[in-house]
């Protein structure tokens, strides 16, 4: 497969701090209306959509167009024949070829804040358990600053084994580190003088600026299709992307999350719903609005010139109908 032919893979607490307990989802951010699914557009930062001047077109048009959300994935390494199988396509092979270019989804939408005003911008997904929370909650809080509060922060496990060893992490442990580094992070946006005792992660009287914008939350979107992931979501997200999902398993998927969700005492109206689809097409939309889908996730690879990348922006807003479902911008 060549760069140019590229069409990216389809694609928000627990515990005591001491004497504090760890803010679980806010039940009070109201992060969608009783409106249509709205239409993102996940396009950014690999092969072709890494290119700047194609990142800045795609960017703009979208959001003129009124796409809601863009995303931008991540892998910090890949390798060319992985065993680790990967989880969202039926043969265990992701599309992507190893040696394309893939940039860091925080720098990429720093810079896609930047052209842009009012269009969400979301890490689809970043692979929490590799990092140090300290460092991307610092990361987080800097970029829903920089963006004015559009950041939606984009959350999964990771699914190989072999990206894991050459970071010199473990692959074992990765979910409890995650939901711990979610912890971690909340904590940091919420309080001036920050303490935290875990089983992964021990400080004392920090401090951790800036501030998110909004009330010192960004909100978490937690990423994967299974069982346990459902169940991560539940616990601790403020939202879910379910990625490269059928159509026909949609409704099934968000009935088990809402299910979770009201084990746990959580209102599952509060829940953001975002999801791909590996067989959809726009007469879709209507069968996802009534699944309970919020944001229904295009996902595509921009051509490699940046002057043709307005008009394949505008191509698909035209295919999807997305000025139908577009969404006020942010205050």
């Amino acid at each position: 497969m060549s760069k140019r032919h590229i069409v990216a893979w389809a694609q928000v607490g627990r515990g005591v701090i001491g004497t504090r307990p760890v803010e679980p989802p806010s039940s009070t951010m109201r992060l969608w209306d009783n409106r249509p699914v709205q239409i993102g557009l996940h396009a950014l930062g690999i092969a072709s959509g890494a290119d700047p001047a194609v990142i800045e077109a795609v960017a703009r048009t979208a959001e003129a167009a009124g796409f809601s959300t863009l995303w931008s994935g991540e892998h910090v390494v890949m390798v060319d024949r992985p065993d680790t199988p990967y989880p969202y396509s039926p043969d265990g092979r992701i599309a992507v070829p190893s040696d394309a270019d893939w940039l860091d989804p925080l720098v990429t939408l720093s810079f896609v804040s930047a052209v842009t005003t009012s269009i969400r911008v979301a890490t689809g997904i970043l692979l929490l358990p590799q990092h140090n929370p300290l460092v991307v909650a610092k990361q987080a809080a800097s970029l829903d600053v920089i963006s004015r509060g559009r950041l939606l922060l984009g959350i999964g496990i990771g699914w190989s084994a072999e990206e894991f060893a050459a970071l010199g992490i473990a692959f074992s442990g990765r979910a409890r580190r995650m939901h711990e580094f979610v912890d971690v992070m909340r904590v940091l946006w919420r309080d001036d003088v920050s303490s935290f005792d875990g089983e992964f992660v021990s400080f004392q009287t920090v401090r951790s600026y800036p501030k998110p914008v909004r009330d010192r939350k960004v909100p978490i979107v937690v990423g994967g299709t299974s069982d346990a992931a459902l169940g991560r979501v539940a616990a601790y997200g403020d939202g879910w992307y379910g990625f490269n999902l059928a159509k026909d398993q949609v409704a099934g998927r968000i009935s088990d999350l809402r299910s979770r969700c009201l084990q746990l005492g959580r209102d599952p109206g509060r829940v953001e719903v975002a999801v791909s689809l590996a067989d959809g097409s726009p007469e879709d939309l209507g069968r996802m609005e009534a699944a309970g889908v919020t944001e229904l996730v295009v996902v595509a690879s921009p051509p490699d010139d940046p002057a043709e990348a307005g008009t394949w922006v505008d191509g698909l807003a035209e295919l999807w109908d997305v000025r139908s479902h577009r969404r006020d911008p942010l205050p």
